[in-house]
């Protein structure tokens, strides 16, 4: 059975996406002809926060395949259209062999073969499934792995520390609460806005779902229960946006596209948000002397009983299509992917922290060491990173109906619109527990 993720996908669409794909490249051959009998392996992969893991990526591809005497090609695709490639991918029933996604993709679970038996390769040198990878690639009805994690990276706040200390806040803000107060003062007196992400793209879904966890305002139970709406939390957390936008954000807010929290920071625009270190990645390479002052803490404080914590800005999910050409060399190059995580980890700039330890064993020292950052000890609060980044899905599993509605943005578009005037908070939860109901709805009865 088709999933529900792959209607209303036409061939016409599917031929535009893969022409796209190609397109945005590298599309990257390491052989112009193939040899007699070689394979071949295409593999898609999301182009990647920093431009220079990409590369090391396709220059690994490329040794790999000499050494399984197979052809590669990679197509980098930008993030934002990953979710359309694959469902015409899987609407055609052809496309790559591998297809790397930067989230959980539950909703593709009946097209995915069972990747269990990567994972058991992997144990024998690494040991068993860590938990953010079991709890973000398990299908919970039938026990198998519709995809293997191997790297994650973590969404710290990220806060200009010389606009906070202005504030008498030199450490930034350490909780909600403090949020809203420093960053109203902030804009009142100095005009500098807050610069979370509340569009309806990847900075805002991880922004705004990790926020809604913070107070309490849960999607889903472990069970796949809908939880959202069922208590004041869900209203709290939609007061709170309204107050926090209406006294310390910008109209701007409201209009940015992918990295536009990220390019308002490296300009010097707004106070703070939450992202992958890319973002201080960027700021280093672009101007050292702004990157001195962009400094790092752990996710704002929780209320109602929730700690520290924020969900991943990337969860790397490969997943081997049914369909899949060649699936054998599919699965082989994911397996050996772990390999490679040490010098992955290079290559990102330290943005991709491996989702088994053992494969960066000296991550710690590495962290507190950064020839990089100034000060070099800068990144030493992430190592505590995984202890504050649960799976998306949390407090359940990356299941189909969570993602469908991580992957439709309902989030998002719920606090849109109520910054944007056209809802109040409490129609605004309402409408968003009926659509998130419905869709635990049809994918239990697929299911």
């Amino acid at each position: 059975m088709p999933s529900q993720a792959a209607k209303g996908v036409s061939r016409r669409d599917f031929n535009k996406l893969a022409a796209g794909a190609a397109a945005v490249g590298p599309f990257f051959l390491f052989s112009e002809r193939s040899s007699a009998g070689e394979k071949i392996l295409k593999i898609a992969k999301w182009s990647h926060f920093v431009p220079q893991f990409d590369a090391w990526f396709e220059s690994m591809a490329t040794e790999w395949g000499h050494k399984h005497d197979t052809k590669i090609t990679v197509d980098r695709i930008p993030v934002e259209k990953i979710g359309a490639l694959a469902t015409a991918e899987v609407k055609a029933g052809k496309g790559h062999d591998v297809f790397m996604f930067p989230w959980s993709p539950a909703e593709y679970y009946q097209h995915a073969i069972d990747h269990s038996e990567i994972y058991q390769q992997v144990a024998s040198k690494y040991g068993s499934i860590p938990q953010l990878a079991h709890r973000s690639t398990l299908n919970l009805k039938n026990k198998t792995y519709f995809a293997f994690a191997d790297f994650w990276s973590p969404s710290p706040l990220q806060f200009r520390q010389d606009y906070w200390e202005k504030v008498n806040m030199p450490y930034g803000p350490g909780h909600y609460g403090s949020l809203y107060a420093g960053g109203k003062h902030l804009r009142e007196e100095f005009g500098i806005p807050c610069g979370l992400a509340f569009t309806p793209t990847l900075e805002g879904n991880i922004t705004l779902h990790t926020l809604l966890y913070a107070f309490r305002a849960w999607i889903l139970d472990g069970s796949g229960e809908v939880l959202f709406n069922k208590n004041v939390f869900a209203l709290g957390a939609l007061q709170y946006l309204q107050k926090l936008y209406r006294d310390t954000g910008t109209a701007d807010q409201l209009s940015w596209g992918p990295t536009g929290n990220v390019q308002a920071m490296l300009a010097g625009k707004t106070s703070c948000t939450t992202n992958a270190i890319s973002l201080l990645r960027g700021a280093e390479k672009q101007d050292p002397t702004a990157a001195s002052k962009i400094w790092l803490q752990p996710p704002l404080l929780g209320t109602n009983g929730v700690g520290v914590t924020a969900l991943p800005h990337v969860t790397n999910c490969s997943v081997v299509w049914k369909f899949a050409q060649n699936q054998d060399g599919a699965k082989q190059f994911v397996a050996d992917l772990i390999d490679s995580s040490r010098t992955g980890y290079a290559s990102s700039l330290g943005v991709n922290f491996p989702i088994y330890p053992k494969t960066v064993p000296d991550l710690i020292v590495r962290l507190t060491k950064d020839p990089q950052a100034d000060p070099v000890f800068k990144y030493t609060l992430l190592k505590d990173a995984l202890h504050w980044t649960p799976n998306l899905g949390v407090p359940g599993f990356a299941t189909p109906a969570f993602m469908e509605v991580f992957n439709s943005f309902l989030i998002p578009k719920m606090v849109q619109s109520v910054l944007k005037g056209k809802s109040t908070p409490e129609n605004a939860a309402a409408a968003a527990a009926a659509e998130i109901q419905r869709i635990a709805d049809k994918w239990r009865q697929i299911q």
